[in-house]
């Protein structure tokens, strides 16, 4: 099972060098081909999607969060990190992965 990672290029780029492949996509259509493309594969077991990217495709990334099951798909944090009352990404993954970092 692999993991993807979507969205913002600072977050791509950290989870390449932990051998996490990742897209990098800025606007809506980027975002949803990735997206399409990602659900499509039956390789990947886990999305994860920055808040930056979600945010601008929030009624699919609802719909997302309320039906998806495999894969699982996980906003984390995007370049300006999580607010007070959001969980940090060691949270995030623990939660969707159940691995504490």
């Amino acid at each position: 099972m692999k993991v993807l990672v979507i969205g913002h290029p600072e977050a791509v780029l950290g989870f390449s060098l932990a051998g996490v492949e990742g897209i990098t996509a800025s606007t809506p259509e980027e975002i949803n081909k990735a997206l399409d493309d990602a659900l499509q594969t039956e390789e990947i077991g886990i999305i994860l999607i920055t808040q930056d990217a979600s945010s601008l495709i929030q009624t699919r990334m609802d719909e997302l969060r309320q039906r998806s099951t495999v894969p699982l798909v996980v906003e984390i944090p995007g370049p300006n990190g999580t607010s007070a009352d959001q969980p940090s990404i060691g949270d995030v993954l623990l939660r969707a992965i159940g691995v504490k970092l």
